[in-house]
């Protein structure tokens, strides 16, 4: 698999980010996602890759996003370690790390661990819970967005897979947009997997939706390498 680990965002809210290696993701069903091949049981491996990918950090936006296949739960300690050890040398202002829905109740774990600003990202991919359960087997389940806001200030959606509805899609964007701080919209490219995109759904959002690119807290992937980091199996 050819990755790259390190990117420096510096248009709509200006970070570095970079794709660490993880053990495998503790969920790993979700139908759709074929990351997890980038997962590894080889944890000393593990430890020098990620050291090498955090040897480019700068500092020089004060933010950093983590990226794993995965939870940020699924990191080794070694790793752990060692992104602290970069925040404070760097000055690392906010830290933003992905967790699995799974995780809601461990988040003070990391937060007291770094001691700085942490930004959590959560994967709900879709509020409509039999598309987000049956169809992309993410094995989330809550009440209401009030639910998962009160542990995730960040949400990720994903548009554009077949099945998928204008319905949906607008009701998904309407309640990420009232109810969390950031949102991440990731358009759906095929991939390994048997879930496929759907062409005219993506067109369909692209013309309804374009102004979500003028929204500063909102990110649209167009491309699931948008952010700079990322790459396909060779």
């Amino acid at each position: 698999m050819s990755i790259d680990r390190y990117h420096v965002i510096t248009e709509k809210n200006p970070r570095e980010i970079v794709l660490l290696k993880s053990t495998p993701c503790k969920w790993g069903r979700c139908t759709f996602c074929d990351y997890i091949h980038d997962n590894s049981t080889a944890v000393e491996e593990i430890i020098e890759t990620n050291r090498t990918v955090l040897e480019q950090i700068t500092g020089s936006q004060k933010q950093l996003e983590i990226i794993n296949s995965g939870s940020c739960f699924e990191l080794p300690t070694e790793t752990l370690k060692d992104i602290k050890a970069v925040v404070e040398e760097k000055g690392i202002e906010t830290l933003y790390f992905e967790s699995h829905y799974m995780y809601r109740n461990r988040l003070d774990e990391i937060r007291d661990f770094f001691n700085v600003k942490i930004i959590f990202k959560t994967g709900i991919e879709t509020f409509d819970q039999t598309f987000r359960n049956e169809i992309l087997k993410k094995g989330v389940v809550f009440k209401n967005p009030q639910e998962v806001s009160k542990q995730f200030s960040s949400i990720c959606l994903m548009v554009g897979i077949q099945g998928q509805t204008k319905e949906i899609i607008s009701k998904d964007i309407q309640i990420a947009l009232d109810y969390f701080e950031r949102v991440c919209v990731n358009v759906f490219v095929n991939n390994s997997t048997e879930i496929k995109a759907d062409d005219q759904l993506i067109k369909w959002f692209e013309k309804e939706y374009r102004f979500l690119e003028d929204m500063p807290h909102v990110d649209v992937l167009w491309h699931n390498t948008d952010y700079g980091v990322g790459g396909k199996n060779e």
